[in-house]
């Protein structure tokens, strides 16, 4: 008995060495806490967007010719009304000083004229007094006050001249401002497409040509972006958005959707997708560009104090793997989750705050029951 008893104690040391020296090795594995903070859902652009301006005008001159006078340059800030490029115009000047000439010479004329008839029209009323007390014929009374009439018709006639010579002064003045570019609004100059000297044409008809001054008001900004059609219905106008530039890759701006294009924008094989455009709420202390590259995330829920999770660590079944700390393993736990985004899930039942969860899930060996170590 004693010698079976050995026999015995021997297999079980060499089964316990055997199982010591073969066992698994715990996987090394990285954790992430349960933790309460904000979480919300979002929608994102599906393509980089673009920070746009309110106003951006491509100006040309309406009329062809030669560029005579250039007083501003790439860069420059313009006020509303300013001139940014004249065309030679010195034939269309001299018309001008002809026709304000012709336009006095008229006024003078009609003033001759009102003051003959204002004579004219004493002496009639003179002769009809003399008529009436028998001083004079009547054919003079009657010649007198033909003449009157007569004078008071070509005042009239006078003072109609004057109102022509002054539309003529009119339109040589709109022919003169065809040639001159002034700015429809205060704005940035960004681009002047023509060089003193030159000669500039207007773009024939379904013929796009680049503008010859590009003038942009950037004291208004906004993000046009599209957006898969999918997430299209749950957008609107006023929701709360998030905008990130690569120009800034360490802020985001806060904005809102000030837009939803009521159509389908673009058509790429099968995708399909819709332009929105964010606002920014602090336009001014953004320090933006027209041009930049940007990304807009729309908060269509949030939770400010919400059990979260990293979204990574959640596999497509909805289970999380729960590391026991006691016996050094992990389980896979079900979850019932909240609203999401690409960073965090809200928890609502499943864990607890303080649970720790695997996030390295990739790893060979991470499986439900599995002896860990974590990193």
């Amino acid at each position: 008995m004693q010698r079976i008893a050995v026999l015995a104690a021997l297999v079980v040391a060499v089964l316990a060495a055997a199982w010591f020296f073969t066992r698994p090795e715990p996987v090394a594995v990285v954790l992430v806490t349960a933790e309460r903070g904000p979480v919300a859902a979002t929608v994102a652009n599906t393509r980089a967007g673009t920070v746009d301006a309110c106003r951006r005008a491509g100006l040309s001159p309406a009329l062809g010719g030669q560029i005579a006078n250039l007083p501003v340059k790439d860069g420059e800030r313009v006020e509303a009304g300013a001139l940014l490029l004249e065309l030679w115009n010195t034939d269309l000047k001299a018309e001008l000083t002809l026709s304000e000439r012709d336009a006095l010479a008229s006024r003078s004329r009609a003033r001759e004229a009102c003051v003959v008839a204002d004579v004219a029209k004493r002496d009639a009323a003179r002769s009809a007094r003399l008529r009436a007390d028998r001083l004079t014929s009547e054919e003079a009374a009657d010649q007198a006050e033909g003449r009157a009439q007569s004078t008071a018709a070509a005042c009239t006639a006078a003072e109609d001249a004057t109102r022509v010579a002054d539309a003529r002064v009119d339109v040589t003045k709109a022919h003169l401002e065809r040639t001159q570019l002034r700015a429809p609004f205060a704005g940035v100059i960004a681009e002047i497409n023509g060089e003193l000297g030159e000669f500039v044409t207007p773009s024939p008809v379904g013929i796009p040509t680049p503008p010859t001054v590009d003038l942009i008001d950037a004291s208004c900004l906004y993000i046009s972006a599209p957006i898969d059609e999918v997430d299209a219905p749950r957008v609107r106008a006023g929701l709360p958005a998030r905008i990130s530039l690569d120009a800034f890759p360490d802020r985001t701006f806060r904005g809102h959707v000030r837009r939803v294009a009521p159509y389908v924008l673009d058509q790429e094989k099968q995708a399909r997708t819709v332009e929105i455009e964010a606002e920014f709420d602090e336009p001014e202390k953004a320090g933006l560009l027209a041009g930049y590259s940007a990304d807009v995330e729309v908060i269509l829920d949030e939770r400010d104090d919400a059990l979260r999770l990293p979204s990574s660590v959640i596999l497509p079944d909805k289970t999380v793997l729960v590391y026991d700390e006691a016996t050094g393993r992990i389980a896979s736990r079900a979850v019932e989750t909240g609203i999401a985004n690409w960073e965090f899930t809200e928890i609502r039942s499943g864990i607890q705050d303080g649970d720790r969860v695997v996030s390295s899930i990739d790893r060979d060996g991470v499986v439900d029951g599995a002896a860990v170590t974590p990193e």
